[in-house]
């Protein structure tokens, strides 16, 4: 196999992560266990799929930035898909301020990115829950949000999101409204 360099040095970019799934990413991929002392995406795997696979788990995987972390997970995710289960992966600084960040805004970015996955594969929640939720916001925040009756869950999450984006006043009303409503394990 000839080594492309221009493409190799772009693999190393750490901004730039690899998808291990696409074979032309693969061929750049090293496999840094021996030096990381594990091999962790097996341990968090084999806990996934053998120790705990009808039970939710949580597992903490931390590096610092350029390190790897991304690749991994998606390597993680390409094993897992093989095995029969739906995973659900996005990258949390496309979707939230970094700069301006709460564990709401993190939780509704997964009830977004979660409820946007199920629906791709034709599987629509529209829990009674949150559509009186999405009532309530709507009127504790004195803003209309035009959420149809039958408007998938994360039409009504991306919504909410869309509506605070732009406002850190309604943002912190969100906070304040939902925070009470959160419970963080």
């Amino acid at each position: 196999m000839k080594l492309d360099l221009v493409r190799f040095f772009q693999a190393c970019n750490p901004a730039k992560t690899l998808v291990v799934s696409k074979p032309e990413d693969r061929q750049y991929y090293i496999d840094f266990s021996q030096v990381r002392g594990a091999r962790i995406i097996e341990e968090l795997g084999r806990t996934i799929t053998r120790l705990s696979p009808e039970e939710p788990t949580c597992q903490l995987f931390t590096g610092h930035i350029g390190c790897g972390k991304s690749t991994e997970l998606l390597r993680l995710k390409a094993e897992l898909e093989q095995q029969g289960f739906h995973v659900v992966y996005f990258e949390s600084s496309q979707g939230l301020d970094m700069a301006d960040i709460d564990v709401t805004d993190i939780l509704l970015a997964v009830a977004r990115e979660v409820s946007q996955s199920l629906e791709a594969i034709k599987i629509n929640l529209k829990p009674g829950y949150f559509k009186n939720l999405f009532h309530e916001i709507s009127e504790f925040l004195q803003t209309p949000l035009d959420i149809g009756v039958e408007a998938e869950l994360s039409v009504g999450i991306g919504k909410i999101t869309a509506k605070t984006k732009d406002s850190p006043k309604l943002r912190g009303q969100l906070r304040q409204y939902l925070e009470p409503r959160t419970k963080v394990y």
